[in-house]
């Protein structure tokens, strides 16, 4: 029996090789200030991380958002994560909500956002850290932070250029404009878009099948992912010729090298 996270503003269910992190504090629309929804995502990453028990993770929120951000009332009253001096607020930024894009960038499974609402400022750029993303026809996104004269403070301007390029983050950014699911999915920020009731499963659907293949390679295969975005080719060839000697050395290659020659569903271990 695996030892799950201690959490306290989310739940983590397992379902085979799939955990899913659910946010539940809609009470504040799943603000990720004023609330322990930081340390339960970055406790859970790094939990998943040393599980390799499990394959996928996805991360959805209970209620009417997917995440609201920042908790407005506490910036309105510079109390909490926004009270003190510019020193004081900086170092909150680095110990605090800054750990949230550190450990998904480090995550070692592929991330699912199953974005159920609303996900603005700080909710966006979180659902914009996962690999993947799908939403309810009736979610909502915004990189708003301008709106309220502050900057995306937790590095999503570093991940939403990456998806969708530097002229249309630019313009998200710079303009702080709502988008609706229909257009997110246009803009290339969406995997897909699905009906409420059937989000989650659709979610654990995709989960489902890459927890299929096998374990070791589904992991090796999001690392080298990663790091294709910030090596040179020729050290990136290197580093795959390493991954795949690793790879032809495992039970699930010669497994997975039979089920296809045998025309059927191969059965992996993680060996």
């Amino acid at each position: 029996m695996m030892e799950l996270p201690q959490l306290k503003d989310a739940t983590l269910s397992i379902d085979g090789r799939v955990a899913t992190l659910t946010f539940n504090r809609d009470d504040v629309r799943n603000a990720l200030t004023g609330t322990a929804l930081v340390d339960d995502i970055v406790d859970t990453v790094r939990w998943i991380n040393r599980e390799e028990a499990m394959s996928v993770l996805i991360l959805t929120g209970a209620g009417s958002a997917f995440s609201a951000g920042g908790n407005i009332k506490e910036m309105h009253n510079r109390s909490g994560a926004f009270a003190g001096d510019v020193l004081e607020v900086q170092r909150r930024y680095r110990q605090g909500i800054q750990n949230i894009p550190l450990a998904m960038h480090r995550a070692e499974v592929p991330v699912i956002a199953a974005v159920n609402g609303a996900a603005i400022g700080a909710g966006f750029d979180l659902a914009c850290m996962c690999d993947l993303r799908i939403a309810a026809a009736n979610a909502l996104f915004g990189e708003t932070f301008i709106n309220l004269g502050i900057i995306p403070g937790d590095g999503g301007a570093w991940f939403l250029q990456r998806l969708i390029g530097y002229q249309r983050a630019a313009e998200l950014t710079l303009t702080g404009r709502l988008v609706k699911a229909d257009e997110a999915l246009e803009l290339g920020l969406l995997l897909e878009v699905a009906a409420p009731d059937q989000l989650l499963k659709r979610a654990a659907e995709i989960a489902a099948e890459i927890a299929a293949k096998p374990p070791q390679t589904v992991r090796l295969t999001k690392r080298l992912m990663k790091l294709a975005q910030r090596q040179e080719l020729p050290d990136f060839l290197d580093l795959c010729a390493c991954f795949q000697g690793m790879c032809h050395n495992t039970e699930d290659h010669v497994e997975a090298v039979k089920a296809f020659l045998e025309k059927r569903e191969g059965h992996y271990t993680g060996r």
